[in-house]
């Protein structure tokens, strides 16, 4: 999979699977633009990329996405810079575990216009670049948690299950414009230390292991690539068949 040349945009590159992403695209020819809040950590994963990387590039961006002014401003900076976009991966979000008695209506609309505003926004201005090339690729990653939940994580939850209906409906309306619109819904992927999970954490799922952000970042390539222009409107689930898999208990 080549991209060079491409111009990519990976929000919340930071960290996890953000990094994963734009170093794969990087190692794959293209100029990664690295979106982040974290200076440190957004100028550090651009360095790594320049230092290590003799395909590909990058610049970092400092953003908050759930500031729309913001949002607009970086895709402006782009075209300008680069007069082209390719790719947008919509990956920035945060998340809170908090009881619905007391998540105040702040915390919630932070973690909406964090997680779902900022897709729509993004996309948005993406697309206005894409339609003047009548090709373009956009990918939301949203989680599991979409479908399923643990305690206290109401606020998270409608934030991906939001960007679940929110790509399809950009696909349908972005279609004619050449552009695709996908999602990617991760399961367990460990950014942490993956030598520290335990035996039975990689049994519980189907695939035998728990997932990587590579994992992740190998989906968005297969999904932006010019030969898949076929796929649209639809999601991706990436969690090691954890979803599929019927629980008993003893």
């Amino acid at each position: 999979m080549r991209y060079t040349d491409n111009i990519v945009i990976v929000t919340g590159a930071g960290h996890g699977i953000g990094r994963a992403v734009a170093n794969m695209y990087a190692s794959c020819g293209a100029h990664v633009v690295v979106a982040e809040r974290n200076r440190d950590t957004g100028e550090a994963i651009a360095h790594e990329i320049n230092s290590q990387t003799s395909d590909g590039s990058a610049t970092f961006y400092q953003i908050d996405v759930s500031q729309p002014k913001e949002i607009e401003q970086l895709m402006q900076t782009v075209f300008e810079r680069h007069g082209r976009l390719d790719v947008l991966i919509n990956n920035a979000g945060v998340t809170k575990w908090e009881s619905p008695y007391d998540l105040t209506v702040d915390a919630w609309d932070s973690i909406l216009n964090t997680n779902l505003r900022s897709v729509f926004l993004a996309s948005r201005e993406a697309a206005k670049i894409m339609r003047q090339q009548k090709h373009g690729f956009i990918v939301n990653l949203t989680s599991t948690r979409a479908h399923m939940s643990e305690p206290n994580t109401e606020a998270y939850a409608a934030s991906k299950g939001g960007i679940l209906a929110l790509t399809h409906a950009l696909a349908v309306s972005l279609g004619p414009d050449g552009i695709r619109v996908n999602a990617i819904s991760p399961g367990w992927i460990e950014t942490g230390d993956y030598s520290l999970l335990r035996p039975e954490d990689h049994e519980q799922h189907p695939a035998g292991r728990v997932g990587t952000p590579d994992d992740i970042a190998r989906a968005c390539l297969f999904l932006t690539q010019k030969d898949n222009d076929f796929i649209t409107g639809t999601e991706l689930v990436i969690d090691g068949g954890m979803t599929r898999k019927m629980i008993y208990l003893p």
